[in-house]
């Protein structure tokens, strides 16, 4: 099962990954990720956090970027959640699910599909603070963690 969406409702993470193991027997491994509003990033204080995106061309690059992880690993499956609207520290933000046969894929796809969420997927993030609102930029940390899958094969065993 492959699942993409972009929301502004919140995700329940055993919902998810129950839809993700619907009727599969096959399954060996699951990981999973949730990312979470941080009260601090650029500036201390973050009250709030809007995330906006590019409606059609979001949700395209997010099946992009679960194809890419496909090709490089035996997946069985994965769901990607990512939330937009204005969201307070605490609540989540974002969900990857795997599975696969064995672990090592699942971990592996997982971190991928994060690596490149953060730096290919159209989402534009406002911080909010009690010292003014702005824009949130770039990391190169963000496309240091993107480029080591360039060169990155992995094996499709334990």
């Amino acid at each position: 099962m492959w699942h993409v969406a972009v929301q502004r409702e919140a995700f329940d993470l055993n919902q998810e990954s129950q839809a993700l193991r619907a009727g599969r027997r096959d399954v060996g491994a699951e990981v999973s990720f949730v990312g979470y509003v941080r009260d601090f990033n650029e500036r201390p204080e973050v009250q709030a956090l809007t995330l906006e995106h590019y409606p059609g061309m979001t949700e395209q690059q997010l099946q992009m970027i679960l194809q890419q992880a496909a090709a490089r690993w035996p997946l069985l499956g994965a769901r990607l959640i990512h939330r937009v609207g204005r969201l307070e520290p605490g609540d989540a933000i974002v969900l990857v699910l795997v599975s696969s046969a064995h672990r090592q894929a699942a971990f592996s796809a997982c971190e991928f599909i994060m690596d490149y969420l953060k730096t290919q997927a159209p989402f534009w993030k406002k911080e909010h603070t009690a010292t003014g609102d702005y824009w949130v930029s770039e990391r190169d940390t963000d496309q240091q963690a993107q480029a080591r899958w360039g060169s990155y094969r992995e094996s499709n065993h334990e």
